[in-house]
């Protein structure tokens, strides 16, 4: 069971109205993503290195073989949601810990809690005659929806920047769906660009080195 949605400007949000177990499922699956996440940070402290492709290849064998249940994609995925938040911490002109600031430090270690969103794509959910199909840690999770005819034509038609699960202060889940036209080019941080800021997100411990 599903909620209206909402589509503002370039985002279209789903409030999921889940059963406990469903709910217990995408908690496991939040917490599972928090864990790559964290065993993928001291790499990028140790080398300084974060971009997607390149940090791909650092550790996309290592991750994959240590968290088997967790599949390639979204593993693949855990590798975005680090890159781009690193990308906040480490290279935005207001951020504490830009590198200009930093100069030869060591670099912080990033923490991911346990209500870190999960990233998602068209591999590891889709959406098909109102009918959303997405990836848990136990096999596919399906809801039934009641979206207008051109939300659901967006999400096939337009460019699909992000998908995004969190879990909001209310405790519901919500997916939010960071959609733009074929030939709008998208900023490299969707989130500072929806709310013209660009801080650390608050699901994200930064641990400097003395």
């Amino acid at each position: 069971m599903l909620h209206s949605a909402s589509y503002m400007k370039s985002v279209l949000r789903i409030p999921l109205d889940t059963s406990p177990e469903q709910g217990q499922r995408l908690q496991a699956l939040q917490q599972g993503f928090a864990q790559l996440c964290n065993a993928l940070a001291p790499l990028v402290q140790n080398t300084r290195v974060w971009n997607r492709v390149a940090l791909h290849h650092l550790a996309y064998k290592a991750l994959r073989a240590q968290f088997p249940a967790m599949g390639s994609q979204m593993v693949c995925n855990a590798i975005y949601s680090v890159s781009r938040t690193c990308r906040v911490v480490f290279q935005h002109p207001d951020s504490p810990f830009n590198l200009t600031r930093l100069g030869d430090k060591p670099l912080p270690l990033l923490r991911f809690t346990d209500s870190c969103p999960v990233y998602f794509d068209r591999h590891t959910l889709s959406l098909k005659a109102g009918q959303l199909s997405m990836f848990t840690l136990d096999g596919r999770m399906r809801f039934q929806l009641s979206l207008r005819p051109e939300d659901e034509a967006a999400f096939h038609t337009q460019k699909l920047r992000e998908i995004v699960l969190s879990r909001r202060a209310d405790g519901i889940y919500e997916l939010a769906f960071w959609l733009t036209d074929p030939d709008e080019e998208a900023p490299q941080n969707p989130a500072a660009d929806a709310t013209g800021t660009a801080e650390i997100p608050e699901y994200v411990m930064v641990e400097e080195t003395v």
